[in-house]
């Protein structure tokens, strides 16, 4: 039995293909003013070291067209950019392939560059992968992403959050505060009245004490008065 698995095995690599996929990265979307220039990033993964003989290749398909056509390649070391097309002077090879970057720079961009573009790349023999394809967008002035006005609106809405709960443990440390002087001054008040009432009653019991032996001294006369009478 181990040994079938073992011969299914070896006949099953022998059978596989050498190549495995390649996964290719553009951007989504891309926005630019007119007459300004733009970087079109392409990248790509693969299992494999980066070949010699890696190729970048870029299409392009403007709005509102069916076709594509071809405005760059690069092979064998070199870039190649097509001398027909409608980027032939404003095209520019701006990637490194040794780090598999194929990206491109299109100077100069006008309305009629709108459309969309295409990166295909090759690390032989990984040779099986789906392009990539980024939108670009030609414009006056650059409209403000939605993206952007979320990211906005989630900041200011945490922000406001994060106020609320400061300004709620600030006034529970104020009013803990004031409870806690106001007790101190209760107490300390009580304290005060207790010492002016022993104060006050000292005076008293000393003056009915006083008394007390006035009385006795004066019963005590009355009585050697009366014993000297009787003599």
């Amino acid at each position: 039995m181990l040994l079938f698995v073992a011969l299914a095995s070896v006949a099953l690599i022998g059978i596989a293909p050498q190549s495995q996929a390649i996964v290719i990265y553009t951007g989504w979307e891309r926005h630019a003013l007119v007459g300004s220039d733009v970087r079109l990033s392409c990248s790509f993964f693969s299992w494999r070291w980066t070949s010699e003989d890696v190729t970048f290749s870029w299409s392009y398909r403007p709005d509102g067209s069916r076709d594509s056509i071809s405005i760059f390649h690069y092979t064998g070391g070199v870039p190649y950019v097509d001398n027909k097309g409608p980027f032939r002077d404003r095209l520019e090879f701006v990637g490194n392939p040794q780090r598999r970057d194929g990206s491109i720079l299109i100077k100069n961009l006008d309305y009629s560059d709108n459309g969309t573009f295409t990166c295909d790349a090759k690390n032989p023999p990984d040779i099986v992968g789906r392009p990539s394809s980024v939108r670009l967008l030609v414009f006056d002035k650059v409209p403000i992403q939605a993206g952007v006005i979320t990211g906005a609106i989630i900041g200011a809405v945490l922000g406001l959050l994060v106020l609320i709960v400061v300004i709620y443990y600030l006034m529970r440390f104020l009013v803990a505060r004031r409870v806690f002087s106001l007790s101190v001054s209760k107490h300390g008040k009580k304290g005060k009245g207790k010492e002016g009432s022993q104060q006050r009653q000292g005076p008293v019991l000393y003056a009915a004490l006083d008394q007390s032996k006035l009385k006795a001294s004066a019963s005590e006369k009355k009585k050697q008065e009366s014993r000297k009478d009787k003599k």
